[in-house]
């Protein structure tokens, strides 16, 4: 009996490291990664939002440098180390679609349909998100996190345009909506409307998409200034522009996504027939 519970043991440790290989990857900013504390409640806070293991999830740290690469030019911001502190947790196995969770607590205003809304634009349409901080923060850096997360599981890089045009439809919603007054979540649901009648229509030119825009708006009671709409359809533009040298990578995305589900579920079945037998002969030891 020794050497069975010893061989069902070994399985199990054989099976756990198997997540690290299926599109499970968490990116720390810097500022985090060298606080030992920030780190622990950030693994902490993805433990708790996910029934997977952390400690068999790929990591990677992500600097000022990088964040300042695609958005400096877009922001006008520049970030310095000790100011990327937002954390992500990207899991490929869930596909019915994009599942963003934001820490509320701590990130202030991207909201999760802000997030969905860059990730689309990239060519993503599933996997399950989770962002943190371990201290208050904005969540505009944490898109860099994300992105790489997502370039880790798939094992293909996202081209630097489409890259560029998520962060751009980050900004863009954080600032209309600092600009009209209304909810981020407002202002993301109008990108959403907009992005999926230019995606639908596959329209490039920011005349014909700023009239959707427009039309979207006045059905939403959201009063735009010619300036803020023109800088809609341009950020959408840029994003439909960016569809064409994407292919590649939406291949590799679905590949390992659909990767990712089938070990996973695979994996759940030998786990819960293990424990069945674990029950069962803890059982016979009890009696």
């Amino acid at each position: 009996m020794k050497k069975l519970l010893i061989g069902i043991i070994i399985v199990l440790m054989t099976l756990s490291p198997i997540y690290a290989a299926s599109g499970f990857v968490i990116t720390f900013g810097e500022a985090t990664n060298s606080n030992q504390a920030w780190k622990d409640s950030v693994l902490s806070y993805f433990q708790s939002h996910t029934d997977k293991n952390v400690s068999n999830a790929t990591t990677k740290v992500i600097t000022a440098s990088e964040v300042n690469l695609v958005s400096q030019n877009i922001s006008g911001v520049t970030y310095q180390p000790n100011q990327i502190v937002s954390c992500a947790m990207v899991d490929l196995s869930y596909t019915p679609g994009i599942d963003v969770v934001v820490d509320t607590n701590n990130i202030t205003l991207v909201t999760p349909l802000m997030f969905e809304n860059a990730l689309r634009s990239t060519g993503i349409n599933n996997g399950y998100v989770v962002v943190t901080s371990p201290v208050p923060a904005t969540g505009e850096s944490a898109l860099t996190g994300v992105l790489e997360s997502y370039e880790i599981a798939v094992g293909t890089n996202i081209p630097a345009d489409a890259q560029k045009a998520a962060t751009e439809v980050i900004y863009t919603q954080t600032q209309i909506s600092n600009q009209t007054g209304q909810s981020p979540d407002k202002i993301a649901n109008l990108f959403e409307q907009a992005q999926n009648q230019v995606k639908s229509k596959n329209l490039q030119d920011p005349a014909q998409i700023k009239v959707i825009v427009i039309n979207v708006a006045n059905s939403m009671n959201i009063n735009l200034t010619d300036q803020q709409s023109q800088q809609i359809a341009n950020t959408l533009s840029d994003a439909q522009k960016a569809q064409g040298d994407l292919s590649n990578f939406k291949t590799q995305l679905q590949n390992v996504s659909q990767k990712s589900s089938q070990s996973t579920s695979i994996i759940d079945k030998i786990l819960n027939y293990l424990q069945s037998v674990i029950n069962y002969l803890m059982s016979l030891i009890g009696q």
